[in-house]
């Protein structure tokens, strides 16, 4: 079945076989049951697939934050959850739908589809993303992190507490075998990366850390600290859901508790940026305060609240 249906649909035989597990093949009405299934002449198969929206690139009224700008680039303060740019699963309600309301002209600037953006956050990290206004100043930009001079700061919340108060992570990293979704030090094709690190406050169950990636790895910051043996609170890819809190006993459970509630997300911020602005002027420092729910999830990890 699997066979026949991918040599008549423009579909893979993976996509066709999570369908028939799924239930959305039939023959003469009877859901098929293993892919395996054979196929009889002068059957009736049906299959219910759902045609995927492609991303448009209409601009959308989305409330943005601008940190920083001038005549060559934006920061914009990204909330968590806003998905950064168009693709498979969010072909609308993208920060670059919000941008291309916001600042038009940045419309075909980079990579298709990209509309500036000179570097990408997580979809549930909030904070400091820069955008370039005009090719010159994206390639420009680019270049700088290609040559990491663009210095990145994030604020990090970790389960446990880290091994002394400062250090460096430097383990190369790459996608894992059998999920692409995920990285680690194990990947497949690592390439290298260094995150620095400082402990900015300690507390019962968890360590606010100061983290500044040298290298611009997917998910660098999550996967060096979660190898650690500490991921970031909210962080379930990495090890760092409401599961954890089990591990602390007495008083401590029950602030962990508490923190594993209100960590909605993981939590990570992209506190500053720091660059060198295209004008020749000084160079550019910009910060981005933390958000309400990072400073309720802290408030409880300090017993404020």
């Amino acid at each position: 079945m699997d066979r026949a249906l991918a040599e008549l649909l423009p579909l893979s035989r993976t996509r066709i076989q999570s369908l028939i597990a799924a239930g959305k093949v039939t023959v003469d009405g009877v859901a098929v049951r293993r892919p395996s299934e054979p196929v009889s002449p002068g059957a009736v198969v049906e299959v219910a697939e759902e045609r995927r929206r492609e991303p448009t690139m209409e601009p959308e009224a989305i409330p943005l934050a601008i940190l920083f700008e001038d005549e060559d680039c934006l920061v914009v303060d990204k909330p968590a959850g806003l998905v950064v740019h168009p693709g498979a699963g969010h072909p609308s309600g993208t920060l670059v739908h919000a941008l291309l309301h916001h600042r038009p002209e940045v419309a075909g600037v980079g990579e298709e589809r990209r509309a500036g953006l000179v570097h990408r956050l997580d979809k549930e990290t909030s904070g400091c993303l820069l955008v370039a206004k005009n090719d010159r100043a994206h390639r420009f930009l680019s270049e700088q992190f290609a040559g990491r001079t663009v210095a990145k700061t994030y604020w990090a919340f970790v389960w446990g507490h880290m091994r002394g108060t400062e250090g460096v992570l430097d383990r190369p990293i790459g996608r894992a075998k059998h999920d692409r979704q995920r990285m680690t030090t194990r990947g497949h094709r690592a390439r290298a990366a260094l995150t620095r690190w400082r402990v900015l406050e300690r507390w019962a169950v968890a360590d606010w850390v100061e983290a500044r990636p040298e290298t611009g790895r997917t998910h660098q910051v999550r996967v060096h600290l979660a190898e650690a043996g500490h991921p970031l609170l909210g962080d379930t890819r990495y090890g760092g859901g409401a599961a954890r809190a089990k591990g602390f006993q007495g008083p401590e459970r029950a602030i962990a508790r508490r923190a594993a509630e209100l960590a909605a997300r993981h939590a990570l911020h992209a506190r500053g940026l720091a660059f060198d602005p295209m004008s020749g002027a000084a160079r550019v420092e910009v910060t981005s305060p933390l958000p309400a729910d990072l400073e309720e999830l802290r408030a409880a990890l300090r017993g404020e609240a």
